[in-house]
């Protein structure tokens, strides 16, 4: 008899679910927020989806995580603002309101939402 390679067979699935944890935030502007200029929201000064004040902007968990900004509904490219989580006088959305362009109007809406995924896998092996 020849040499062969010797091996297991298994048969395997795996299942994995994606769970994500939408939250979103609220904010209207007060006054107008030239081209130029930064706007700067504190924790404090958004309200959630049930309407109360938020007290503390929920951490992005690593690798895992996104958030979106939205000015009078339309979605904001990444690169014009920074979030940093935390409570009142830490947490905070910052937006650099690129010169050259249109200013933030008063009254304007500004929404934050932030999703953190908990992804679990399940493997199960058929032998």
């Amino acid at each position: 008899m020849a040499l062969q390679l010797m091996k297991l067979f298994v048969t395997a699935t795996t299942t994995t679910e994606t769970v994500p944890t939408p939250q979103k935030f609220f904010y209207v502007t007060t006054g107008e927020t030239a081209a130029g200029a930064t706007l700067t929201i504190d924790a404090a000064d958004f309200f959630d989806d049930t309407g109360a004040a938020a007290t503390e902007l929920p951490p992005l968990a690593t690798n895992n995580s996104m958030y979106r900004v939205y000015i009078n509904g339309v979605l904001q490219m990444q690169g014009i603002s920074t979030y940093t989580p935390g409570a009142t006088a830490v947490g905070s959305l910052v937006i650099n309101v690129p010169a050259g362009g249109d200013p933030i109007l008063a009254n304007s809406p500004i929404v934050l939402e932030i999703v953190n995924f908990a992804p679990s896998s399940t493997t199960t092996v058929i032998t």
